[in-house]
C-alpha cells in the first residue's frame, strides 16, 4: 500500500475516533446489520456480475458512523471469443467512516462512506484448444474505496438504501482495472 493510501486511512481512523468520543457523551449510538444486492462492474468486461453480501455498523451520532462490509459476486464472462472463454468472480471486504444526512421533515437521508477495502478477482480462463489447459488467476488490491447513496427510514428500525460504489483499482499484469458498481441494501437497527 502506498504511504499516501496508508496517511490517508490512519487520518480516517483517528477521525471517526475522535468524533466518536466527543458524541458518545450525547448520543447512546445505534448500531445496525443488513444484506445488500447489486451489481459489480469492472471496466473491460462483456458482462456484470450480480453481487450479494452483508453490512454493519454503528451510529455514534446521527450523523456520523463506521460501516464494515463483506460483497461477493457470481461468475460472470470476462470475454468469449473463438480460442475460449474467460469468467470471473469477485469478492470486497471494507471498512467506511459515514455520513447520513437527514432531509428536513421526511424519511429520507443522502449517505456518503469513505473508508478502505480489499478487492479481489479470481479469473478462470477456459480454451477450446485441446492442447492449451485451461487457468486460473487472481488480482487483489487494498486502497481508498467509497460511495454515495440515498436512504428510506420505512419504520424507526428499519431502513431500505440504494448505493453507487466505487472499488480500489486493481493491476492485473500491468492493467489498471476500475471497479463501481450499485447495490440495494436493507438493514436493521437494534
Amino acid at each position: 500500500m502506498k504511504n499516501l493510501q496508508k496517511a490517508l486511512i490512519a487520518v480516517i481512523a483517528s477521525s471517526v475516533m475522535t468524533m466518536s468520543a466527543q458524541a458518545a457523551v450525547n448520543y447512546a449510538g445505534q448500531p445496525y446489520a443488513g444484506v445488500k444486492v447489486g451489481q459489480y462492474s469492472p471496466d473491460d468486461v462483456d458482462d456484470d456480475a450480480v453481487s450479494y453480501g452483508v453490512y454493519g455498523g454503528y451510529k455514534f451520532t446521527p450523523n456520523l458512523g463506521v460501516e464494515a462490509e463483506y460483497l461477493t459476486t457470481g461468475d460472470a464472462d470476462a470475454f468469449k471469443d473463438e480460442s475460449g472463454t474467460s469468467e470471473y468472480s469477485a469478492d470486497v471486504y471494507g471498512l467506511y467512516a459515514t455520513y447520513d444526512y437527514m432531509f428536513p421533515n421526511t424519511a429520507l437521508y443522502a449517505k456518503g462512506r469513505l473508508g478502505v477495502a480489499k478487492n479481489k478477482i479470481d479469473v478462470d480462463d477456459f480454451n477450446t484448444d485441446i492442447d492449451e489447459e485451461d487457468e486460473s488467476f487472481s488480482y487483489s488490491d487494498t486502497g481508498i474505496s467509497g460511495g454515495l447513496g440515498l436512504g428510506y427510514n420505512i419504520t424507526p428500525m428499519a431502513t431500505m438504501e440504494v448505493m453507487y460504489n466505487v472499488y480500489p483499482t486493481i493491476d492485473a499484469d500491468g492493467d489498471d482495472v476500475d471497479v463501481n458498481g450499485f447495490t440495494l441494501g436493507a438493514h436493521f437497527k437494534f
